[in-house]
């Protein structure tokens, strides 16, 4: 399967497009998500990092069936070439890389579009749909 791009036309003017039912955009976490927690201060062990179990069987896997993989990290642009190389070396399929997302956490993503978050607490597996409290904007 191939994503796909949905047109949105809202008053007559195109808005951002959406994905085609059942895709996802999954945006994914570099250091403490899929190998060893590294900080930006020693990026001399950026390539021997240590892949966690599941995780390159579970993102190609998504990869496979047309989703999106963006890795989105608090890797700095200087860290780009050590961190392509070592996704190569590992054999991780992805579409992109963002670099310098903010560090510390506690992260608030506030966007027109649907968001949905997965805090990774050690293990990567088949995900299920579970109903929770979320903070969202008094009408």
């Amino acid at each position: 399967m191939k994503h796909k791009l949905n047109k949105v036309v809202v008053g007559g003017k195109n808005e951002s497009p959406t994905l085609a039912e059942g895709f996802k955009n999954y945006m994914i976490d570099i250091d403490g998500t899929i190998c060893d927690d590294i900080p930006n201060e020693e990026p001399e062990r950026m390539l021997t990092a240590k892949i966690y179990d599941g995780a390159l069987e579970t993102i190609n896997h998504w990869y496979e069936k047309g989703h999106i993989i963006t890795f989105f990290t608090s890797r700095i642009e200087e860290h780009r070439e050590m961190t392509e190389k070592w996704l190569a070396e590992q054999g991780f399929k992805y579409h992109g890389i963002l670099f310098g997302k903010p560090r510390g956490g506690n992260y608030h993503w506030i966007d027109n579009h649907t968001v949905k978050a997965t805090r990774y607490k050690g293990k990567f597996s088949e995900m299920v749909e579970r109903k929770v409290n979320i903070e969202v904007f008094e009408k």
